[in-house]
């Protein structure tokens, strides 16, 4: 969620009027447009980030968890240094299978790039064990709770997965038709939007 906080001069101390500042303004301040006026004073957006933590019990027993945000900054990047950004997009035409949808947005994303700097040592003190990466997902939100985050994962060949991110995104549109010997269950297409962050 977005939280917009007035910072209205009229009313911080701060920020002083002009004269003829003053003057305009309560020109301005009739009931007709002074929510308009209280909309153009607002200066600074205050971003709130919630979470919440989704545990999804797999065949066999096994268990993914998924982080999934309401907002974010752009890569959480905090923990890394960031040295680029890859992104793609993915769909399950047949199937319904969200993962695969998942699957196929990491592997758009990575598989139009080669990364041989850090195999070749190009950057100073740094590794090729030190490879960090971010993935973050934009899924349809009732879809979520169906990502098997394990396979997803194992779209990337190398680098160390610091951190996954799944927040509300993609699409849930019609294919067109209904194919029965292809696991359909309905129409649905599910496609999934992803952002590799490349960092160390």
């Amino acid at each position: 969620m977005t939280i917009s906080t007035a910072t209205s001069s009229a009313l911080n101390p701060s920020f002083p009027l002009s004269a003829f500042q003053s003057q305009r303004q309560n020109q301005l301040l009739t009931p007709e447009n002074r929510t308009l006026l209280q909309l153009r004073e607002f200066s600074r957006t205050t971003r709130i980030r919630a979470s919440t933590t989704t545990t999804t019990t797999m065949e066999g027993g096994n268990s993914s968890s998924v982080e999934v945000h309401s907002t974010s900054d752009n890569s959480g990047s905090e923990s890394m240094k960031l040295l680029f950004v890859e992104m793609g997009v993915g769909y399950d035409q047949h199937g319904q299978d969200i993962t695969s949808a998942a699957m196929r947005a990491c592997r758009d994303a990575i598989s139009s790039n080669s990364i041989p700097a850090f195999r070749r040592g190009s950057i100073p003190g740094v590794s090729f064990d030190q490879m960090k990466l971010q993935i973050k997902l934009g899924v349809p939100r009732p879809l979520q709770q169906f990502l098997d985050m394990e396979r997803v994962k194992s779209v990337f060949p190398y680098g160390k997965i610091v951190k996954v991110e799944v927040v509300d995104g993609g699409l849930i549109c019609s294919s067109g038709v209904y194919v029965e010997e292809m696991g359909d269950k309905n129409d649905d297409c599910y496609i999934v939007n992803a952002a590799v962050y490349v960092g160390y």
